[in-house]
Parts: C-alpha cells; sequence; structure tokens
C-alpha cells in the first residue's frame, strides 16, 4: 500500500456519495490509479481556463513519461515559447525519475530570458522514517484514508532544485489549521514587505489539503531567497512537525531574479491549481496573479 495513488475505486468509496453518479461509472471512467490521475487532470480544467481567458493563449499541458510510456523532456520544444513553466512533482521517490542534464541546461538557459517564470510544486513527504510508530502519528495528523502510512513525492522535482541551485526541502505533509466549525483554512501569515511581484495581493487562503509539505529552506533567507506565506498548521493533531515547536509551514517562496538569471523561481504546491479541495475566490486571485506577473514589469 506504500508510495502509490489510491485507485478511483478506493476514492469513490472514501468520498461516497461524491462520485457516485453515471458519469464516473466503470462504463465511463477507469476505476484504477489511471482514473485518479485522469481526475487530477480535470481539476485543473478551471485554472487552465482562467489562464487561457487572461493571456488569450490555451495552457500547454505536458507529461514527462505520458500514459504510453514514451519519455518527453522539458527541451526547446516546450520552452520556446513559454513565459511561466510549472512543473507539478507528483511522482514518487522510488519513481527513478530525475531530471538529466540536457533539460537542466535548457531550462537553465531560458531562465536567462526575462520576463520567464518557473514555478516548482514539489509535493507531501509523508512517513520518511523506517519508525512506524511515527509513520502512525503523521497518518492521524493528516487524517486522510486514501494517503499511505508512506508516500513519498517530487523525486523529479528534487533532482532539478538540486541542480538549479534552489534551495529548499520538501518535507511532511501537514494539515493546515481551520476556522472554527468549517474547512476553510486560517488566513496565510503573509509577508507583503517582500512581495514586491503581489502574487499574494487578494490573497488570503489556499486551499484546504489535509497534506500539504513543508518548503524547508536550506540556506538562510535572504534578497535572493524570500518566504512569502506560511501557514497555520493543526495544533489539535499531533505531528511531529510541531512537538518541535514550529507552529506554521511555509507555503510560498519566491527566489527573484539573480546573477545571469532573469527569472524568476516559485515554490507552491500543485493543489493550490486545482479545483479538487475547493476553488475558491482567493485562489483564483492567486492564478491571475501568477498570469500577470511578468506583464507588470
Amino acid at each position: 500500500m506504500s508510495n502509490r495513488f489510491s485507485t478511483l475505486t478506493e476514492v469513490r468509496n472514501v468520498v461516497y456519495p461524491t462520485y457516485e453518479t453515471p458519469e464516473f461509472e466503470a462504463d465511463n471512467f477507469l476505476q484504477g490509479i489511471a482514473g485518479t490521475l485522469e481526475l487530477f487532470h480535470r481539476s485543473t480544467l478551471t485554472f487552465q481556463d482562467l489562464v487561457g481567458e487572461l493571456t488569450g493563449h490555451p495552457v500547454a499541458v505536458f507529461q514527462r513519461v505520458d500514459q504510453a510510456g514514451y519519455r518527453q523532456p522539458i527541451d526547446d520544444r516546450i520552452l520556446a515559447d513559454t513565459d511561466t513553466l510549472m512543473v507539478f512533482g507528483l511522482d514518487h521517490l522510488d519513481s527513478g525519475l530525475d531530471a538529466d542534464r540536457d533539460e537542466v541546461d535548457a531550462i537553465r538557459e531560458w531562465l536567462r530570458r526575462e520576463d520567464t517564470c518557473l514555478l516548482l510544486a514539489p509535493h507531501h513527504d509523508v512517513g520518511f522514517t523506517d519508525d512506524l510508530a511515527q509513520r502512525q502519528v503523521e497518518f492521524e495528523h493528516h487524517g486522510d484514508r486514501l494517503v499511505p502510512r508512506q508516500q513519498r513525492f517530487s523525486r523529479y522535482t528534487r533532482s532539478l532544485m538540486r541542480a538549479l541551485g534552489v534551495p529548499v526541502h520538501n518535507i511532511w505533509g501537514l494539515r493546515p489549521a481551520l476556522q472554527p466549525g468549517t474547512r476553510d483554512p486560517l488566513p496565510l501569515n503573509r509577508f507583503q514587505d517582500y512581495d514586491e511581484i503581489d502574487l499574494l495581493d487578494s490573497v488570503s487562503t489556499l486551499s484546504f489539503h489535509q497534506h500539504l509539505p513543508h518548503y524547508e529552506l536550506t540556506a538562510p533567507e535572504g534578497a535572493t531567497l524570500r518566504v512569502l506565506a506560511r501557514q497555520a498548521v493543526d495544533l489539535t493533531r499531533p505531528h511531529p512537525f510541531t512537538a518541535a515547536g514550529d507552529s506554521e509551514f511555509t507555503a510560498v517562496i519566491w527566489m527573484p531574479p539573480d546573477g545571469d538569471r532573469a527569472g524568476d523561481i516559485l515554490l507552491i504546491d500543485s493543489t493550490h491549481f486545482t479545483t479538487l479541495f475547493g476553488g475558491t475566490e482567493s485562489l483564483q486571485n492567486l492564478w491571475r496573479n501568477l498570469t500577470r506577473m511578468g506583464c507588470d514589469r
């Protein structure tokens, strides 16, 4: 059960009766892991539509390894007419996927172009210990029956971050604190003085997702490495992160242009670009701000 996605059959059982409609019956929709992944793809359509309306260009979506198993590396074929590249890290650590040298060189060269933006979205790392008791504590903290005791994501994105010198490590899967009596997360702790790109303008909250990554800095915060927002953790559910004295996890990071890198680098979890976990006005403001970043320079 470890390190795999849930099947659609499992999803339908756990969130019953959400998907008990003809559209999601076996005759019309894949019931295995492929069906769950298809839900992820479909859940980004609202984001894609909004970006298309704002830019006049449809959003291109690529899979590094497609359904037929063919490898689709990031290269000039993708980058030549791209302003913003979003890399969603939903591959497991045991997938064997790593950024190769040609991909890194192509992205590094692309980032030398002004008004480019690389958004990296490494996902959670749940149960990264051999201590089974700790895995159980983490499981009880997030409370999602569809997530196994160990689910470690983002091997490819981690390799890309190392190669590009992005000093961030995705760790844990943390449950945000909620406003009492709702499933709405508490407002972000935003650091607006550092947000010169207005990425979080009119963005008070992100999605409520039960297991979000903490973006741990591996270098000192400063002018070229800025935490733009942190999210309060649910302190009613024990977790090693909060036991160590932490009450907020880092949710949004910006690395402004630096040296020969003319483009921006952002880190935000991929769940905040889907509607699977809510599609609030605040989220749509984030999408608009990201889309307009290059236009206001």
